[in-house]
């Protein structure tokens, strides 16, 4: 057991707020104690969105401020990664080096964000019928965006909520992962220190049917950003009514293997992608279909290559694969391992759980009506099976309700240019497996992996107002 475990506060108008209830995290690895999180009540998230309300309405944050406070924040999580990155290994369960990369997109997330802040301008637009009429557009904050974010990536999704909606001059209300609710809290003291306007940023903790559903009724925010599952995806859009919301839902993604691919380049990298943070990333490398000229030989790199991932203490450097969020998820995919093997498919590695860790495991054999293909496993589970024709691989991959991101190994150039108008996805990663994203880029899904994109500057798009001006010249 640690000691002098610190109850962590909840950030509400600038101040540091104590509550009676709290909310226990615990080492994700050692099951110990790891910190203790107040968990705000219905008064506390009015509070919040009252404070963010009144900022928006009575506070000037012009553009200069918000890319000051972005760069600062950086600069002071550059100067605590260290810190930052044992947090998210142990309260995540992320192994280090992975946690450390985190940190480090982070960093770049938020440098990104400043630079939109010089970018929000309008634009005259061309009057050719009625003279006498000048017309432009200015940007404007939406108003309250409500950040609601998962558990596997604490820092960085938190991040990339927050920073596009301050760089666009919006108040935002973090309500994070209560699992790995310390680490949001430990950021919004850099955005303290950082010099945020008070009411700029909150910080509320609580379970998604109290605290969430409070911000979900409360017409006074503007425009919500959500991570998480399809079925909550499905709540907010249908509880929030015409408010703004951009929505990262659930995916299985899937990678080709075409029969001209560099197989063992393929097999090294789908290996350590399929099972990258125990498999729990939104683009984890779930469906690998392989041509079947290839099969073989691609089966043999690869599962050498998952044979020798290290799994354990997410701690130790040299670790691979660390535990899940806990044993109900761990429990969970056994069993979605279990039918699948019962319904006649083959483990070909792992398919074995101690307490919260899974191991690595390929499946193949498996067809339609298997959890373990249909679903978003979330974990350290991935299939591979075979086809005869791209087109057959390119009606594979997109025979799923979702659609966010694919990748393909190929050396045909014109295959390269064609796929990304075929696949029902939206990313296409060429040479790379579906598991890939920069901070810059636009990330976002078709079908039931949500709508709208993230990376600063696409996500501003969608955090500001475009306000049309028509001034007659004659009057």
């Amino acid at each position: 057991m640690m000691g002098n475990i610190v109850k962590e506060k909840l950030f509400i108008n600038g101040k540091w707020v104590e509550t009676d209830t709290t909310h226990k995290i615990y080492n994700k690895y050692t099951g110990e104690l790891f910190s203790e999180v107040c968990v705000a009540d219905e008064r506390l998230v009015d509070q919040a969105v009252e404070a963010a309300v009144y900022a928006h309405k009575n506070t000037l944050f012009l553009p200069e401020h918000r890319y000051t406070i972005l760069m600062r924040t950086a600069e002071l999580l550059l100067e605590s990664s260290e810190e930052f990155a044992k947090i998210i290994a142990q309260e995540g369960g992320k192994p280090i080096t992975d946690a450390k990369v985190e940190v480090n997109r982070s960093i770049s997330t938020l440098k990104i964000a400043a630079d939109e802040t010089k970018k929000l301008v309008g634009e005259i637009i061309p009057n050719y019928n009625v003279p006498g009429r000048f017309m432009y557009t200015v940007k404007k904050p939406v108003g309250v965006v409500a950040a609601i974010t998962p558990f596997n990536f604490p820092l960085n999704l938190v991040v990339h909520k927050v920073a596009p909606a301050l760089a666009a001059g919006n108040p935002v209300i973090i309500k994070p992962a209560s699992d790995t609710a310390t680490t949001a809290i430990k950021l919004c003291k850099l955005l303290e220190k950082a010099g945020v306007p008070n009411g700029y940023v909150q910080c509320v903790v609580g379970s998604g049917s109290t605290v969430g559903e409070q911000l979900l009724r409360d017409e006074r925010i503007a425009h919500y950003t959500f991570t998480g599952s399809p079925a909550v995806g499905k709540h907010i859009r249908k509880t929030i009514g015409l408010r703004k919301a951009t929505l990262e839902l659930g995916s299985n993604s899937a990678t080709i293997v075409h029969s001209d691919a560099n197989v063992g380049k393929a097999a090294m990298r789908l290996a350590k992608m399929a099972f990258s943070h125990a498999g729990q990333i939104c683009i984890s490398v779930q469906r690998i279909f392989v041509q079947e000229s290839i099969q073989e030989k691609f089966l043999e790199k690869f599962l050498k290559e998952v044979s020798l991932l290290k799994v354990g203490d997410p701690l130790d450097p040299d670790t691979d694969v660390g535990p899940m969020i806990n044993e109900s998820e761990a429990k969970r995919i056994e069993q979605w391992v279990r039918e699948a093997k019962e319904g006649g498919a083959e483990i070909l590695i792992g398919g074995t759980r101690e307490g919260n860790i899974f191991h690595p495991t390929v499946i193949t054999n498996v067809r339609k009506g298997m959890k373990a293909l249909d679903e978003e496993v979330f974990a350290p589970v991935v299939t591979v099976s075979a086809y005869r024709t791209i087109e057959e691989a390119i009606e594979l991959v997109n025979d799923s309700k979702y659609g966010l991101q694919a990748g393909i190994y190929t050396s045909d150039l014109n295959l390269s240019y064609k796929i990304p108008y075929l696949l029902e996805v939206g990313g296409v990663i060429i040479n790379d497996t579906c598991c890939y994203r920069v901070d810059q880029m636009p990330y976002g899904g078709v079908k039931e992996s949500g709508n709208g994109k993230e990376g600063p500057s696409y996500a501003i798009q969608d955090l500001v107002e475009t306000v049309t001006v028509v001034v007659n010249l004659e009057d």
